[in-house]
């Protein structure tokens, strides 16, 4: 890493914290008494994950916008392996979504009640009832118009290859009743791998599959959805090394 780029990244990590309280206040201060629109009030984490990615030198690519509708109802799911997935999807993915988070970011002064105010949708990641029950509540909110993002890997791999999909991230769409849709992340390892502080510069690819039906799936077919969803995305990724 050259010296520019270390300071550029050094900057970047200890601006992240000002920029994440800044941008949950004008949220909060807009939902509250400006626009009062969740819709409209997603611009400040687009601001968010677009200053992110702009001040480590990070570029962004979506490719495969025409095999979505910008009216449907999506749970688009994609590989993780950076942080810069992350911000790279908030800043550039022109799609109205939402975020899945754990109930626990929902506690944090001011950042909590953006994300409550804006419409992301808490999730219990224990075991037992109140999972469930966690789980139906936010199918509800999805099959009744909300757009989001998930995971399925369950956490960033550690070396940048595909992991194994949990079933259970799929069992979501199969109680919400919406298609979800592959993703491919490309290049945000090389940006900022697992267990690395600094990020690099570089350029994120975030390409969009065909989406997947999930109307004739039923809550005991989750292990089958959840390897063709598995295989979706492992060829979205294969297009990189295509053209590498």
């Amino acid at each position: 890493m050259s010296p520019f780029q270390c300071i550029r990244s050094i900057c970047t990590l200890a601006f992240a914290p000002f920029l994440t309280l800044a941008v949950s206040t004008g949220a909060l201060i807009d939902l509250l008494w400006v626009r009062k629109s969740g819709r409209k009030a997603q611009a400040f984490p687009r601001y968010w994950g677009r200053i992110l990615c702009g001040m480590a030198g990070v570029r962004v690519r979506v490719e495969g916008l025409t095999n979505i509708d910008p009216g449907q109802i999506y749970i688009f799911a994609g590989n993780h392996c950076s942080q810069y997935d992350i911000f790279s999807f908030q800043g550039y993915f022109p799609h109205d979504f939402r975020w899945i988070a754990k109930k626990e970011l929902f506690r944090i002064p001011i950042f909590g009640q953006a994300m409550h105010r804006v419409g992301y949708i808490p999730i219990d990641r224990s075991h037992g009832r109140q999972a469930l029950k966690s789980l139906d509540d936010a199918a509800r909110q999805i099959a009744s118009g909300s757009s989001v993002i998930i995971f399925p890997e369950g956490t960033r791999s550690p070396d940048g290859t595909l992991q194994e999909f949990k079933a259970g991230a799929v069992l979501l769409a199969i109680k919400a009743g919406v298609p979800i849709v592959p993703l491919g992340f490309s290049g945000s390892h090389e940006v900022l791998p697992k267990g690395r502080l600094l990020p690099r510069n570089g350029e994120i690819v975030i390409r969009i599959g065909t989406p997947i039906s999930t109307g004739h799936y039923r809550a005991a077919d989750k292990h089958v959805l959840a390897a063709e969803l598995h295989a979706a995305v492992a060829r979205l990724l294969e297009q990189r090394s295509k053209h590498e």
